[in-house]
């Protein structure tokens, strides 16, 4: 069956999936859009406001209506947001039972729509999910990806910035691992304006404790939202905006995105996040960063934390 040109399908017609919507309207990244949620009023309603763009904006989609499952089949990318928030004082990790049977029964819709097209997953806990998502559909692994530590790191460059003072787009720093409370910073690649961050550390611009600090704000960062104002949604959108427009022009961007590993970083069978190139046809290359032994030890132990919650999903959806 000929694909619509450019469709995008979201699953999760919530906060952070309309988030996504409408950055990636703006940016007229796609031509066609559904929306899916199990409230279809919801859908529907977030279509209708949405649709009020298309004579405002420069980018106008040719259509964004409210959909089934059925509507999977041609897509281009599927995007999934759907599944409970996270609470004021909960990990990510404390949501994967119930969530993991939401994106089982999701995820077997898909599969009877016939799509063979790229899955992008944000919900939450994102790397176990992606992990469930993928082994309930047996979809290539390649054509499945998380929305990883993209975020995390989007953050953690953002803080460097602040206090370094430069651009926040002058800053290349990461978080690798989990999408949580275990994300590694790996400082040995961490670059500012072209120089290594132990330049600025020797020059006494910021110190070690000051960078341990700025990653344990970035790792909770969401929780600060939360508490705030309940739900963390414009961070991600643009960041789902970002994987879509990578895909859709076939950018071949690298990016901090779950991707499942096979030997890379000495780990297996899991979703996490970690460099890897984006392309049009998904995961095109998982790029292998030498890590120091203390940092590979974190990474370890995030893998770690990660496969233990993973046996916790594949209970629940037994």
């Amino acid at each position: 069956m000929k694909k619509t040109p450019n469709k995008v399908v979201l699953i999760g017609a919530g906060a952070v999936g309309t988030s996504f919507l409408y950055a990636a309207i703006n940016q007229g990244l796609a031509s066609d859009y559904v929306l899916i949620d199990a409230f279809p009023q919801a859908a529907e309603g977030n279509a209708i406001d949405l649709s009020d763009t298309m004579s405002v904006l420069p980018f106008p989609a040719t259509t964004i209506k409210a959909g089934d499952y059925a509507d999977c089949k041609d897509a281009d990318i599927i995007v999934i947001t759907a599944g409970r928030p996270q609470k004021p004082g909960e990990t990510r990790l404390d949501m994967v039972a119930g969530n993991a049977v939401i994106m089982k029964t999701i995820a077997e819709e898909i599969v009877k729509s016939g799509f063979d097209g790229i899955t992008i997953i944000a919900s939450n806990p994102v790397d176990v999910l992606t992990s469930v998502y993928q082994e309930v559909t047996g979809f290539d692994q390649n054509k499945v990806i998380g929305s990883g530590t993209t975020l995390d790191s989007a953050r953690l460059k953002r803080l460097i910035a602040d206090k370094l003072n430069v651009g926040a787009q002058s800053v290349d720093a990461y978080l690798a691992g989990e999408h949580g409370d275990s994300a590694v910073a790996v400082w040995s690649h961490a670059v500012v304006m072209g120089q290594p961050i132990s330049k600025y550390i020797k020059d006494g611009k910021i110190t070690q404790k000051e960078l341990d600090e700025i990653r344990d704000q970035a790792v909770h960062m969401a929780s600060k939202i939360i508490e705030l104002k309940r739900a963390t949604f414009y961070g991600i959108g643009a960041v789902l905006t970002r994987m879509c427009r990578v895909i859709l022009r076939d950018e071949k961007e690298a990016l901090m995105v779950g991707a499942k590993l096979n030997g890379e970083y000495h780990n297996n069978d899991v979703y996490t996040g970690v460099p890897a190139i984006i392309g049009a046809n998904g995961i095109e290359q998982i790029i292998e960063w030498e890590l120091t032994q203390v940092e590979q030890k974190q990474f370890d132990a995030s893998v770690a934390t990660l496969k233990a919650t993973l046996i916790k999903a594949r209970e629940a959806i037994k």
